[in-house]
């Protein structure tokens, strides 16, 4: 099971900051999850919102802000308590301060089309001028985003981030020839990832942070989560495969088991 820290480390520390970001790489992520919306001065930060509002306490719009400004800014408030100011961050600063990062997914949020077009751009060059294409990954609920990335660069993986049922999520995401589907855990089933892995989609869950519902999850044949808690998840998942390695040949450690499904 793949482990991709939401936001960075969202139930850990300060979401989409570079304080969470390290934080979660520095034990052991490597795969993360986050937001990216165009700053005033036309650069790619990492932000869920189209304001600043909920984690600065200031009333403002991302595109009011240049990325040096925003960075200064302290993005604490409504998320996880740390000690030290954390600010919004740019995804160059993302990618230097992770610089050993597996893999990314890059979710575009809904903003007008001008704002939209000019981040294609900026997030097109950067894949192509730091070889991030086997790295990363565009995703975005916003269909026309999909199509324009796909239309600067065929070869820049795409996924579809979706929460609905209908219409059906995997056959929208082959349509728009996306490699990835993300879906709302609650609406993912064993015949939906089965569709996805037919058409080769890879299908990741958001936001999931009960081990019980991973598990469940991972029966339905999913190939990855988004979690709060990438740390935690991680031990969990990386003590089973060391557990498993230890058992005989042939041999069912029950008891084993019976204490992770109930962990």
């Amino acid at each position: 099971m793949i482990v991709y820290g939401h936001r960075g480390a969202k139930g850990e520390a300060p979401e989409n900051t570079l304080a969470g970001f390290c934080y979660a790489y520095g034990n052991g992520t490597r795969h993360f999850e986050l937001d990216l919306v165009l700053s005033g001065d036309g650069l790619p930060v990492v932000i869920h919102d189209l304001t600043i509002d909920r984690t600065t306490g200031k009333s403002a719009k991302v595109a009011d802000y240049s990325a040096a400004d925003l960075a200064v800014l302290d993005a604490r408030k409504n998320t996880t308590t740390w000690s030290r100011p954390a600010g919004i961050p740019s995804l160059t600063d993302v990618i230097a301060a992770c610089p050993d990062f597996t893999h990314l997914q890059l979710e575009v949020k809904t903003d007008s089309r001008q704002r939209l077009n000019v981040l294609c751009n900026r997030l097109t060059e950067l894949i192509q001028k730091n070889d991030l294409i086997e790295r990363v990954a565009i995703t975005s609920a916003d269909t026309w985003f999909l199509q324009e990335t796909r239309r600067r660069d065929r070869h820049i993986k795409t996924g579809l981030v979706a929460d609905k049922r209908f219409p059906n999520p995997a056959s929208l995401a082959a349509r728009l020839h996306c490699d990835f589907l993300c879906l709302n855990w609650r609406i993912c089933s064993a015949s939906l990832v089965e569709t996805a892995h037919q058409r080769n989609i890879h299908v990741s869950a958001w936001t999931v942070n009960r081990i019980q519902d991973m598990l469940e999850l991972e029966k339905k044949g999913i190939d990855s989560v988004i979690t709060d808690y990438p740390t935690s998840t991680r031990i969990y998942f990386d003590n089973r495969a060391t557990r498993g390695n230890l058992r005989l040949p042939g041999r069912l450690d029950k008891d084993t088991d019976d204490q992770m499904t109930a962990s």
